[in-house]
């Protein structure tokens, strides 16, 4: 699926984006600050070179406690310097937690009354370096931002969710069809798109059933596809060996196939991502509820002013479907993928419910600056919407540091 944009009029600036962590710097936006008295101590942490779930078991490691104790409000990528406020049990804490080495600081602490959970967040503000743009890029820039103010930013999941290697949607795509010997490929992964040579040729034996040679090359750090080698070569059926790898990894991998299917539905209508049509479950910005648009006309006005937006959904079980016009694509892209709703309910704790997500976001806050041949852009985004997809308005452009793109 080629890349389309909502800002398609607009020229872009070029350039490439995370050249260093310095480079694109995300600060958490929580929908309530701690209180200061609680059985909950709030740590609010600046990381890099660290995902969340890695700062995770770095702290609970510290503090003698198990990962799942540990509340957050979002998850954040390793590939910046980011923001952002845990929650630990403070009776339960073995000892102190001071910044520890490798990638983190404490910036605040403070008591709260309860457990820091996911989506207890209002937004997150980005400040991005884009380098070495064209010419006129400053003012291609503020154009481009002064339309998606206006009409707001694709809500897209993007590559940023498929994993380091781009494939975890395929992997979730096998998992709910059935085809684990498909999955497992997947999960050791695709030779032309991994470059550490050990990893390739354990791959490589892999697909050609050198289960003992895939296991001799492939690298101690990947425990999860080394032990998923291991129980098929103990004799275990593939869909076993598959379904036996940790319940978090395995809906990361469902919940990647379903952004897939969403970013279809947003690139289906990128050009009337704010418009309106009978039968659409439209959602209100300010609180997240949906409601069924029987009078499109009469309701245009207040997704013109970014109040309420047209969804889509993130297939499960349990989905909404829209109606009429929204409702046929919906349906379409599932039979094209020869799916039902009910093929979403697993079993083994992996059933998706679904929900649904509003096709674009509101962007505020904006402003953008030249340094030299770089520009940096700031900005804010809802919880769960990727700055991404507005660096990608304005360079028109899917680029990052040029010595990174092919990994």
């Amino acid at each position: 699926m080629g890349r389309n944009y909502l800002t398609e009029n607009l020229p872009g600036t070029g350039g490439f984006i995370k050249a260093s962590f310095a480079d694109f710097q995300v600060e958490e936006i929580p929908l309530y600050l701690p209180c200061g008295e609680g059985e909950h101590l709030y740590l609010f942490i600046e990381k890099q070179g660290l995902t969340t779930l890695d700062l995770l078991k770095k702290v609970a490691r510290l503090a003698g406690l198990k990962e799942r104790d540990i509340g957050y409000a979002g998850l954040k990528d390793a590939r910046g310097i980011t923001r952002q406020w845990i929650s630990l049990p403070a009776a339960a804490c073995s000892q102190e937690i001071t910044s520890g080495e490798g990638g983190f600081t404490i910036l605040a602490k403070a008591r709260h009354r309860n457990k820091l959970r996911l989506g207890h967040l209002s937004g997150n503000r980005f400040r991005i370096r884009i380098r070495e743009t064209g010419p006129n890029a400053l003012s291609l820039a503020q154009a481009t931002l002064a339309e998606l103010g206006k009409r707001g930013v694709p809500n897209s999941y993007g590559s940023q969710r498929f994993g380091v290697m781009g494939n975890s949607h395929h992997i979730g795509r096998a998992i709910l069809k059935g085809n684990f010997d498909k999955a497992a490929q997947e999960i050791i992964g695709r030779p032309e798109q991994i470059q550490d040579p050990a990893w390739r040729s354990g791959a490589e034996n892999f697909i050609q059933g050198d289960l003992a040679g895939a296991l001799a090359e492939l690298p101690y750090r990947l425990r999860e596809e080394r032990q998923l080698v291991e129980k098929i070569i103990q004799g275990k059926p593939v869909r076993k060996a598959v379904l036996e790898m940790p319940r978090r990894l395995l809906r990361l991998y469902l919940s990647a196939f379903q952004s897939e299917l969403f970013d279809t539905l947003v690139a289906e209508r990128m050009q009337d991502l704010g418009t309106l049509w009978n039968g659409d479950l439209a959602v209100k910005h300010s609180n997240g509820a949906f409601f069924l648009v029987e009078d499109a006309g009469k309701e245009q006005p207040r997704a013109d002013a970014l109040e309420i937006s047209p969804s889509a959904p993130l297939f499960g079980y349990k989905s909404s479907p829209a109606q009429g016009r929204a409702g046929e694509m919906e349906s379409t892209l599932l039979q094209q993928e020869n799916l039902r709703l009910e093929d979403f309910r697993l079993g083994g704790g992996l059933k998706m419910e679904g929900d649904r997500r509003p096709l674009r976001a509101p962007l505020t806050e904006t402003a953008v600056e030249q340094e030299g041949e770089d520009l940096v852009a700031s900005f804010v985004l809802p919880a769960g919407s990727y700055a991404t997809n507005v660096t990608d308005e304005i360079m028109k452009t899917r680029v990052e540091c040029p010595e990174e793109t092919s990994s």
